[in-house]
């Protein structure tokens, strides 16, 4: 037996038993379940503790910001106006809360500087906050995903969409496992309150789809953010023909063939990959990661226009203007970006690579076998099992450098600054 669980929800059906199940940072194997026959009620507590030991563990430090060497550089995100509205986001934002019974509103939103803004995480296990699609009404889940709509790109929207669609597949793999997988199993909150002007922001959490999206005035950040699938591609079943990241693949690859002999090696990290690489996914706000492999300033100005053009297929999951705001902020930095690769450079390789700076952090990394791990039971990674981790450094994930410049400036107290959970719809205005 296995759980599909929820913060909110739990419930139990069948538990994949076939070499174990990972659930990283935390390993639940056969010999677990073989040693105690599981039942709804200790499957319950099993998750629930392990999801509060991954909070514990996770926010026992003070959000820092990942960095290179363990210090943040500064001053390196202002507040300022963009140019770009984000007025459609926000009104999107009021009419879904709006939608919203007075119970899911309550347990939907929170302050704009509340913990759970740090409180995702890919694996299926976690128990969520706020109002899942699985339980929304038609009508709901249609205002939700116009909040989606307005804030991502149409390629974003796509991603996101079929990132949900092949979780469905990922159930039809697991014999028709619709509890712990399924299409709709992901969660919405709000922290802060919508406005034109006050800072606020919303969350999309589950299982390989994860979006933070901060706002303040017309300025945007949405990162942390994670993409991916098992598996990338639907060969069969109700979604056949699904398939996400493959451009993206692609075009690491195309890059490290763009380079020169010297160029390649300096790039290479590690020629081969046994295990997974990405070092920002879940309660990893605080991680160093050094800069590695070749900088921006040895490569030629068509491989640098390369590779910001491998950048924005990233960051342009975001709405297209905003998407132009953070990509001028990227190409100020380039010569500070470096770009690094594990793995093969043939096609059909495995592979991780990922691109720095110090106002971007871009993983892509083919993952061990998880979901699917009693179709491949040798240890290796595969290609249809993708994980895409996209972060600002130095600070500024969730928009808190930001958050604390406007914080400092008004010289808000903590009553002021902090939304309490259940948002008046009085105080909800598109004006």
């Amino acid at each position: 037996m296995a759980g599909r669980v929820s913060r909110g929800t739990l419930a139990c059906a069948t538990l994949i038993v076939g070499g174990g199940l990972v659930m990283a940072p935390f390993v639940f194997t056969a010999r677990d379940a073989d040693a105690v026959q599981p039942t709804a009620e200790s499957l319950q507590d099993r998750f629930t503790r392990m999801t509060r030991d991954a909070d514990a563990k996770g926010l026992a430090e003070p959000f820092k910001g990942v960095t290179a060497d363990g210090t943040v550089v500064p001053d390196l995100f202002a507040i300022r106006s963009t140019g770009v509205s984000t007025a459609p986001v926000r009104n999107a934002a009021i009419a879904w809360l709006a939608a919203l019974s007075p119970e899911q509103r309550q347990r939907t939103t929170f302050g704009v500087d509340d913990p759970e803004w740090r409180k995702w995480m890919n694996q299926h296990f976690y128990r969520r906050q706020g109002v899942s699609f699985d339980e929304m009404t038609p009508a709901q889940r249609d205002m939700a995903f116009a909040l989606l709509r307005a804030s991502l790109s149409a390629r974003g929207l796509t991603l996101s969409r079929d990132i949900m669609r092949l979780n469905h597949t990922l159930a039809e793999l697991n014999d028709n496992d619709f509890e712990q997988y399924g299409e709709w199993l992901y969660h919405i909150t709000v922290m802060g309150t919508p406005s034109a002007t006050e800072p606020w922001g919303w969350q999309i959490d589950g299982h390989h789809l994860i979006v933070n999206y901060f706002v303040l005035g017309d300025q945007v950040v949405m990162t942390p953010s994670f993409f991916g699938s098992e598996p990338v591609i639907a060969t069969a079943g109700k979604y056949a023909g699904t398939q996400i990241l493959q451009d993206e693949q692609a075009a690491g690859l195309a890059f490290m063939a763009a380079l020169d002999a010297t160029q390649r090696t300096r790039a290479i990290v590690r020629a081969g990959k046994s295990g997974n690489d990405n070092l920002g996914e879940a309660f990893k706000d605080n991680v160093v990661v050094p800069y590695e492999g070749l900088p921006a300033s040895a490569m030629t100005p068509a491989q640098q226009e390369q590779l910001l053009g491998l950048v924005e297929r990233f960051v342009g999951t975001l709405a297209d203007g905003h998407a132009q705001v953070k990509m001028a902020e990227v190409r100020a930095h380039l010569n500070a970006t470096h770009f690094s690769w594990k793995g093969g450079i043939t096609p059909g390789a495995v592979f991780y690579y990922r691109i720095h700076s110090p106002v971007v952090l871009i993983e892509f990394d083919h993952q061990l076998p998880a979901g699917l791990r009693r179709l491949y039971p040798t240890r290796e990674p595969r290609p249809d099992h993708v994980h895409v981790v996209i972060r600002t450094p130095n600070g500024n994930d969730y928009g808190k450098d930001l958050l604390r410049q406007h914080l400092a400036a008004h010289r808000h107290d903590v009553a002021d600054r902090r939304t309490r959970p259940g948002v008046s719809l009085s105080a909800l205005s598109p004006h």
